[in-house]
């Protein structure tokens, strides 16, 4: 069975490890890094699954950010080891986080990715929010955690507060 739980500051360099592996070399250079910088990621909601022998096999972490004023989690990285890959973790991974987001409080969610994987999980296209350059505006998607959450929220993404991480503020 595998095991699901928050990552800790002990955590750090495997799953860093696990996101270089897993994505390019440059990924920190995305805007999506910059909205990061200085942030810490949101408490209980940066999770890892394990195989029964304590492997990391995936990993997926969330940062608070503003959209037109308003609070949302930017979901990302979420990574799965590739020798895991095509069974099922990130969904199980994603499934377990986006319902501790809803009872934490939050009620949306932001990740910038392909819509045909995360329209599975009920995320759409965001027309009115803009992430910083240079984003493909097709691949900023958005999730509904409360209904109506999305409802005239629009503008730029920006930067939360540090303090904005430790609680569902949306």
């Amino acid at each position: 069975m595998y095991e699901i739980r928050p990552e800790t500051h002990a955590d750090e360099y495997e799953v860093e490890a696990l996101y270089d592996l897993c994505f390019a070399p440059g990924r920190t250079a995305l805007s999506s890094y910059r909205l990061r910088d200085g942030v810490p990621p949101v408490a209980g909601l940066c999770l890892l699954l394990r195989d029964p022998s304590g492997i990391l096999l995936a990993a997926i972490r969330y940062w608070p950010v503003h959209v037109g004023g308003n609070a949302a989690l930017l979901l990302g990285p979420i990574a799965v080891h590739p020798t895991a890959q095509g069974e099922g973790l990130g969904g199980m991974l994603m499934r377990d986080s986006l319902g501790r987001a809803s009872d934490l409080g939050w009620s949306r969610v932001l990740l910038v990715g392909d819509a045909p994987y995360y329209s599975r999980f009920g995320f759409e296209r965001l027309d009115h929010v803009q992430m910083p350059p240079p984003t493909n505006p097709d691949r900023v998607l958005g999730l509904e955690l409360r209904p109506g959450a999305w409802v005239d929220v629009a503008g730029q993404v920006t930067r939360a507060a540090s303090q904005d991480a430790s609680a569902g503020l949306a």
